[in-house]
């Protein structure tokens, strides 16, 4: 992986700097301030309604915070947009993974932004370069890149989501729920997934109401409790009931909450 996907020493990939969200009188964020670095898996953990989804959608340029600033590699962005996110390199793969079932892996992938030679889709380039992105993110359970995604298991359609990610150069990737309604095996291949991906340079921000999937990933945590950022810090100060009250009440006695 080139070194381009790193940010500056020392410096995280994003920062987010009192971030604040209002949707008229409710108080949906407030005040957040989280660093997520490359190369790391970040849990964002909470229960329904402390706002996950809203700080997220921020992020991927959905929603436009009211006040606070966001960093990328040090630096303010205003992200206006969907695209402008994306343009950035900051990629969402949703629960519902925005794949196309009646086409095929290749396809998928490069929908919207085919190769083109001699003003024909070039089907060979495509096809291998397909094939290098799922073996560098060690994807090896897919019998034909050729596959409609609609034939595919569901460890193995979050896979083709992430690839796509990764074949536009995302730097940060956001995976919401990945793990939901999959089995164990197809719950480890993702959580595979998730890990390789991280090992390349790319930050990964997971959302999750699983904590074994949290625990069994997460190199960093943060609870989101009423909007409120309330713990953040590297995994191994937490542990799955410290995690619980965070979620639940915003303390905890196991464990003393830290800034990002």
């Amino acid at each position: 992986m080139s070194d381009e996907r790193q940010p500056d020493a020392g410096q995280p990939l994003l920062r987010l700097a009192g971030i604040g969200k209002n949707f008229g009188p409710v108080r949906a964020l407030a005040d957040i301030d989280l660093d997520i670095p490359a190369g790391e898996v970040t849990a964002l953990v909470g229960d329904n309604g402390a706002g996950k989804t809203t700080l997220i959608k921020t992020i991927s340029g959905i929603w436009q915070p009211d006040h606070g600033q966001l960093l990328w590699d040090g630096k303010p962005v205003h992200l206006h947009t969907p695209k402008a996110a994306a343009d950035l390199g900051i990629a969402t793969v949703y629960q519902d993974l925005a794949l196309c079932d009646n086409l095929d892996i290749v396809q998928n992938l490069f929908l919207g932004a085919e190769l083109l030679r001699g003003g024909l889709l070039d089907e060979i380039e495509m096809e291998l370069s397909t094939k290098r992105t799922l073996t560098d993110l060690s994807v090896m359970s897919v019998r034909s890149v050729r596959q409609p995604v609609g034939s595919l298991s569901g460890g193995q359609r979050q896979a083709v989501a992430v690839a796509r990610a990764v074949m536009r150069q995302a730097k940060l990737v956001i995976m919401d729920e990945p793990t939901a309604a999959l089995g164990v095996t197809q719950t480890k291949v993702v959580l595979d997934l998730i890990q390789q991906l991280a090992s390349t340079g790319i930050g990964v921000i997971v959302i999750s109401h699983n904590l074994n999937d949290v625990m069994a990933v997460a190199s960093r945590i943060a609870v989101l409790h009423l909007g409120k950022m309330v713990a953040s810090g590297p995994a191994d100060r937490f542990d799955s009931a410290a995690i619980v009250d965070l979620m639940t009440t915003g303390t905890s006695k196991r464990i003393a909450a830290e800034s990002p």
